[in-house]
């Protein structure tokens, strides 16, 4: 004998044992074709099971669920309209056959009820393609835990199974459930739609309370992975415990309920989402109540978002905005009228299937409780309602297109189930405004809407806020929510609030919502694409302190058009002219006794450095290339030098004359007979030359780029970075000689006038020394875009000063004062000089 014949072979055994007829014309309706229903009248979420002895679950007993009895009657109405008044089935009669399946804990009995035949017989065949059970179809039930444990039954026979409301993923694997149909949106989707909901109004710090069954935990981890991906993060889980048959609150379960409460009460978090039955919320939010609990969102599930029961919990309100997904709401008409009908019984029909009763087929509150919920089931209007509808007229048109039917009447031929379920899977009509088709995975291509709560009495108590598309995964406002907060304003629930722009988030703990906000410093950006690190900016751009981008640095440099350079240049071209007058000056009074005691051919010596200096002005105008940052650092340091060391061995050598030629005959000799005065300015400018090569070597000349320090914006072009040392360095010298020149003329002020040289070395020298020193003392402490234009003013200043202040007054004696330039008055003053000392 084949597994899956033994497998049903025992349970019918178990049927038999369990049968415990009863007749109730609500659960029965004869017909040439019956339907099965598994509806959820009353719920047990806690199965009992006893070794001793076997017996099905008496459902009445337990909490009823008006809502189920809500869809059961959907079932009977839709079946009794294809019967009076559709083009479906003509000349055929539907029947149904519905059974109470207590939620869970009464699903094996109904589904092994529905695959026998007449006095509960099922055969044990090797091959049931050809075999006939008692239903064509199955309608449910609503929870996947259960339509999961019915299908794996079903689907040995291929019955065709459309569930209304169980969302379970795993039902789309048709490899495991073939038979299976649905008429409402997948888990993905629901779940979807709910973190949509979540990003839309900038909730990404939540509580998730599922309940402690196959629904939580699966619906549970598909929201946390989704959650992962969008940014949102659970700042606590918590599985709600499973209530008691009688609902009564042990001290076990309140224990645990007081603990999610108060951890809801300490979190920061004031959005949570629950996912679980309704039965397992009515003591959660009892005890909601008890602490006064107030503030927050709950977001529910489709299990429990239009629950009738919860909503007639009045006092719900204060504790905060209620908000779930679910599906559409179609009006069925002349449906709230049939809900509250009692059904009539009545004979069978002649020909016509007259099935036998079986358990949990009685409800003896389920009309009452309807009639006393009808208003708000009516305002909430039909929605899981309709996926009961649909599923009905989707096995009708199957049934139509398998019989053959035409206008007048239909072949009542055997249906086997696996070719009904060949004509399931291509329905495609129009109900009620809405197509009706199964997609690859079985599933009834639908929308979602996102409802509110609302206890105004003349208001919709579950009213549509917005509407979900699966497939551009887009949420569209419908109406304004009513928040239950001070101003009507939305929830506050992040860990931490946003950055501003420009700032980067630092993580605080685990959770990655949670961080602190940091500036991104000038000079670097925050890239959208990272928020945790600030970016440098590029070459040659720059940014300001919060920004979320870099902005191009203007070059600066020296320009012909600015006018502090046009000052500076008319400087030099008036120095250029005066060096060049001084030394045509001198040429024509080369032998005259002023000029030769000013140094005689040592002056053109002189003259002739500071022309070159003045002509090579300009190297400082204009982008720095390789050549004019050399010009900068090497000519003009040389030019320096020659004519300072010039007029330090001039002062020196005015000194020995007069001083020291008599005391030191023979050292003065060698100095005339081997031109001392030359010999020094080699030597000096030779050693010059040593400092001023090592310096290049030891730092580039390659012209460079950085920042201002003052304004960001500005690039400057510059010769080197380290230009201040390095003119230090190289001015060294030079700062040497000019000391060295001030102090010879100080020994020498006493001399005779015409040779006394003092104020003049010392009024140049002193201007050379002090200028240099501010300048490198003025680069040390700046690097901003006046650098090279000081370098340049205070250059041309002491090429001036040395021109005019020390050549300058001897061009004045000769040109307005010929007469002490001659030799008699020169050796008056030398005797007159003698006579004094001696």
């Amino acid at each position: 004998m084949m597994p899956q014949a033994q497998a049903v072979c025992s349970l019918f055994l178990l049927l038999q044992t369990l049968a415990e007829p009863t007749l109730n014309p609500d659960f029965h309706l004869a017909g040439d074709y019956l339907l099965g229903g598994l509806f959820s009248l009353h719920a047990n979420m806690k199965g009992i099971v006893h070794l001793n002895y076997l017996q099905v679950p008496k459902c009445k007993e337990y909490e009823m669920k008006v809502i189920g009895y809500n869809l059961m009657q959907a079932m009977r109405f839709a079946v009794e309209e294809i019967n009076n008044h559709s083009r479906l089935l003509p000349g055929v009669l539907l029947g149904y056959e519905m059974v109470d399946v207590c939620y869970i804990s009464n699903n094996i009995q109904p589904v092994l009820y529905f695959l026998s035949q007449e006095g509960y017989f099922l055969p044990l065949r090797d091959d049931y393609s050809s075999y006939v059970p008692r239903v064509v179809a199955v309608i449910g039930p609503d929870n996947s835990e259960s339509t999961s444990t019915v299908a794996h039954f079903l689907s040995l026979f291929l019955l065709p199974q459309i569930t209304y409301s169980a969302i379970s993923d795993q039902l789309r694997d048709k490899l495991f459930f073939p038979a299976v149909l649905r008429t409402v949106p997948s888990a993905e989707h629901q779940i979807r739609a709910l973190v949509q909901l979540m990003l839309r109004h900038g909730w990404n710090w939540i509580v998730l309370l599922v309940s402690s069954d196959d629904y939580g935990r699966e619906n549970g981890q598909q929201l946390s992975e989704q959650l992962a991906d969008r940014g949102i993060c659970i700042a606590f889980q918590e599985s709600l415990p499973t209530p008691q048959a009688n609902l009564v609150v042990e001290a076990p379960e309140r224990q645990r309920l007081e603990s999610v409460v108060a951890k809801l009460r300490q979190s920061s978090a004031r959005v949570a989402v629950l996912l679980a039955p309704d039965l397992t919320l009515h003591n959660f939010f009892g005890e909601v109540l008890r602490q006064n609990l107030t503030g927050m969102v709950w977001l529910a599930s489709e299990s429990w978002a239009i629950d009738p029961v919860l909503h007639n919990l009045t006092e719900l309100h204060r504790t905060g905005t209620f908000l779930g997904v679910t599906t559409p709401s179609v009006p069925i008409p002349r449906f709230s009228e049939f809900r509250v009908r009692r059904a009539q019984a009545g004979p069978p029909a002649p020909n016509q299937t007259s099935p036998p009763a079986t358990c949990n087929q009685e409800c003896d509150t389920c009309l009452d409780a309807a009639r006393s919920f009808n208003a708000i089931l009516t305002l909430s209007g039909e929605r899981v309602v309709y996926n009961v509808y649909a599923a009905v007229y989707a096995v009708a048109h199957a049934l139509h297109n398998l019989l053959r039917c035409n206008q007048t009447g239909c072949s009542k031929e055997a249906v086997h189930p696996w070719k009904l379920l060949q004509e399931l899977w291509k329905v495609n009509f129009t109900l009620l405004g809405h197509q009706i088709f199964f997609d690859e995975q079985g599933d009834l291509p639908r929308g979602l809407e996102i409802i509110q709560w609302r206890w105004d009495l003349s208001q919709n108590p579950f009213q549509s806020v917005a509407f979900y598309h699966p497939r551009q995964e887009q949420l569209v406002p419908l109406s304004p929510i009513i928040w239950n907060t001070p101003n009507n304003t939305i929830p506050l629930s992040v860990c931490s609030k946003s950055c501003q722009a420009g700032q980067r988030k630092k993580p605080v703990g685990i959770h990655p919502c949670c961080f602190e906000c940091h500036d991104c410093l000038p000079g670097s950006f925050l890239n959208q694409s990272d928020e945790l690190d600030c970016q440098p900016c590029p070459k040659y751009q720059w940014s300001h302190r919060n920004s979320i981008s870099c902005f191009k640095q203007r070059l600066a440099f020296l320009e012909w058009q600015e006018a502090p350079t046009i000052a500076v240049a008319a400087l030099a071209v008036l120095g250029f002219l005066s060096t060049l007058a001084i030394l045509v000056i001198f040429w024509r009074h080369f032998r005259t006794p002023l000029v030769r005691s000013a140094g005689g051919p040592m002056c053109f010596l002189m003259l002739t450095p500071l022309l070159a200096a003045f002509l090579a002005v300009p190297v400082y105008v204009g982008p720095p290339t390789l050549l004019t940052c050399l010009c900068r650092q090497a000519l003009f340091t040389l030019c320096f030098t020659v004519v300072i060391s010039c007029i330090t061995v001039r002062s020196f050598q005015i000194v020995c004359i007069f001083n020291m030629a008599r005391r030191l005959p023979r050292a003065y000799g060698y100095w005339v007979r081997y031109h001392g005065p030359y010999v020094f300015v080699a030597v000096a400018t030779a050693l010059k030359v040593v400092m001023v090569a090592g310096n290049l070597v030891a730092t580039s000349v390659i012209p460079t780029i950085r920042t201002d320090p003052d304004d960001p914006k500005i690039m400057i072009l510059t010769c080197s970075p380290n230009h201040s040392k390095g003119l230090l360095f190289n001015t060294s010298l030079d700062l040497v000689l000019s000391v060295l020149g001030f102090g010879f003329a100080y020994v020498g002020k006493e001399l005779p006038t015409n040779y006394n040289e003092a104020k003049f070395i010392t009024l140049s020298m002193t201007f050379y020394f002090i200028s240099s020193i501010s300048l490198c003392t003025f680069m040390s402490v700046y690097q901003g875009v006046l650098v090279p234009f000081m370098d340049l003013s205070v250059t041309v200043l002491n090429l001036l000063g040395i021109s005019l202040g020390y050549f300058g007054p001897k061009c004045y004696l000769i040109l307005f004062y010929p007469e002490r330039n001659t030799p008699a008055y020169f050796s008056s003053m030398i005797q007159g000089y003698t006579m004094r000392k001696e």
